[in-house]
Order: C-alpha cells, then structure tokens, then sequence
C-alpha cells in the first residue's frame, strides 16, 4: 500500500542519522528499566517489534538474552545488523510488516517501542484494523503467561497541541486522534519531507486495545523517552507505557 510506502522510505533515508536524535542517547538506562520489569532468567527470548536500528536489541543481546527483531525498513535493519556485529552479539532480524508478521516460535516477552510500529499509519489505512493487527501478531507469538512492554503516542499531548483550523485543513482528525502532515527529517544528503499519519491514544483506548488482543494489563505510565518509570502521565509528554501479560 502506498501509505506504508511512505513510512518506509522515511524509515530508509532517516537511519543513517537516527542514532543522532536526542531520544536515542539514554539507551542503557531504558534497557536498564526493561529488563527489572521483564524480570526473565539470561537465555530468554524477546520479540522486538520495530526493532530500528536496533538499539535495545543489541543491549538486550548484551545482557545475554536471545533476540529477535522485526522491522520494516531495509535500511534500519542493516543499521542493526551493523550494531550488532560491533557489539560482538547475535541478533534475528527479519524484515516484516507488522502488519501482517507471522512466526511458529513462541517468545518469552515482546517489546514495541519509540514508534518503531504501532500508531504509525499507512494513508489509506484503517486506524483501528492496523494497531490491533499489531497487538494480535504479538500476542500470538508469546507463551501464556509471556509480557509484553510497548509504547504509544498520547493523545494527551497530540489534542492539546491541535486547533480547530487543524481538523477545518484536514491536518488532525479529533475522532481518532490521527494527525496527517509533512514529516520532515534528516539525510547525509541534507533535508527531506514525506507525507505519513500518526494515531495517538488515551490510556483508557490502549487499556481496551490490549484486552481486546488478549492482554491483561498491568500498569499504564507516561513513557516518553528519556523519562521511562513507574510514574502516572504526565499531559504534555509525547507517550505512554503499557505493561501488559498474555492471558
């Protein structure tokens, strides 16, 4: 589909430089929070859906867990690759929509973070069908009892910052909590801009979509990068945390 389009060639041009954007410099300290709340023995296998450039897959691997990551983009993968090799670990990557990513293995937790994934729409896609398509491929390919750490972008944030004339031009959709723009971002090659959709969520809709998955959620926090703790939302920060168990 052309809307996914969009989100992989942004993906593509934008991973030679996203290691420079200053959410991904507290790394350590994520991995760090991910693994106390995981709680799981070295030897466990972690599913990372839009695993990027692979920045918590790699530390992940460090610590001695057996890590698979799934990504859209060619591009972000090799990046990946590329870590990987340099921190002398191994990873799988596979490069998936997650949409529609199948696998016969069943993990012991799954994480989704930074956007690698979920909220991030195609232009024709449905908003609903695309987030629980997410949210189900995850939930089968854990173990019963296998948890399940994510982030989203909060509609706190995202209908605060919105206007009337934005819903008018057709830039923000109220109902959904979707806005439509012109993502500008970074190449070696100086500046480029790309047409995308991103869903934002109140914790009450995300509580409901994992449920509706197969989830029992545990706790929901603000969980913008940079700030990861067990601490309620704040209203202005840019995500949620989900911690949730396959029932």
């Amino acid at each position: 589909m052309a809307g996914k389009g969009n989100w992989e060639e942004f993906f593509d041009h934008h991973c030679e430089v996203y290691m420079d954007n200053v959410f991904t410099k507290d790394t350590g300290r994520e991995v760090a929070f991910l693994i106390e709340e995981l709680n799981l023995p070295k030897g466990s296998t972690i599913l990372d859906i839009g695993c990027g450039t692979g920045r918590h897959a790699v530390e992940l691997a460090r610590y001695g867990f057996q890590v698979t990551g799934v990504d859209l983009s060619s591009g972000m993968l090799r990046h990946a690759r590329q870590a990987a090799e340099d921190a002398g670990v191994e990873l799988e990557l596979i490069q998936a929509d997650a949409t529609k990513f199948r696998t016969h293995r069943q993990f012991d937790a799954a994480i989704c973070l930074c956007e690698g994934a979920f909220c991030l729409l195609g232009l024709e896609e449905d908003p609903h069908e695309h987030d629980l398509a997410i949210l189900g491929n995850i939930s089968n390919s854990l173990k019963r009892g296998g948890r399940l750490i994510m982030t989203a972008l909060s509609a706190l944030k995202k209908i605060r910052e919105h206007s009337d004339e934005d819903i008018a031009s057709g830039k923000f959709d109220p109902g959904y909590v979707i806005e439509k723009c012109e993502m500008e971002y970074d190449t070696p090659e100086g500046k480029k801009s790309v047409e995308v959709r991103e869903r934002a969520y109140l914790a009450s809709e995300l509580r409901l979509m994992l449920k509706l998955t197969g989830f029992e959620v545990e706790n929901i926090w603000g969980g913008t990068a940079g700030n990861w703790g067990r601490r309620p939302i704040e209203l202005d920060e840019w995500e949620l945390m989900a911690v949730a168990r396959k029932a």
